[in-house]
C-alpha cells in the first residue's frame, strides 16, 4: 500500500519542520510549502490525500486555499486548518468555506496525527 500524501502549508518553518518530521515518522509522505504561491503551484499538478494549512500565509491565505480547493479544483480532499488566530470568526470562516477540521496553535504533533488519521480513514 502506498503512503498517503500530505500537503503541509505553513510559513512558520520551525513548526513546519517539527510537524513534517512527526508526519513522516507516522508513515506519511509530506510535501511542504512555505507560502500560498508554492501551494497553488503544487496543486496545479498534484492533489494530496489531505491538506494541512495555516490560515495566515503570504500570497494566499488558508481561507483562499479552502476556496480554491473546493470551488476551483472541485475537490473534497480533507483540509485541516491550523492557526494561532483561533478566534471564533476565523474558525467559522474556515468551516463555512469547507474545512474539515481546525486546530489552534500551538499544535500538538500527536493530536495532529490522530486528526489526520481520522480524516484519511473517512475517505
Amino acid at each position: 500500500m502506498s503512503k498517503k500524501r500530505i500537503l503541509l502549508a505553513d510559513d512558520d518553518e520551525l513548526l513546519a519542520s517539527l510537524l513534517n518530521f512527526r508526519l513522516k515518522k507516522g508513515g506519511y509522505e509530506v510535501h511542504y510549502s512555505a507560502n500560498g504561491k508554492e501551494v497553488k503551484e503544487y496543486l496545479s499538478h498534484s492533489m494530496p490525500d489531505i491538506i494541512i494549512s495555516d490560515i495566515m500565509m503570504p500570497y494566499f491565505s488558508g481561507i483562499e486555499l479552502i476556496d480554491h480547493v473546493r470551488n476551483h479544483l472541485s475537490s473534497q480532499t480533507p483540509i485541516i486548518i491550523i492557526s494561532s488566530a483561533g478566534n471564533e470568526e476565523n474558525v467559522l470562516s474556515a468551516f463555512e468555506m469547507g474545512a474539515n477540521d481546525f486546530i489552534s496553535k500551538p499544535v500538538s504533533p500527536s493530536e495532529l496525527l490522530v486528526r489526520v488519521a481520522r480524516e484519511i480513514n473517512k475517505t
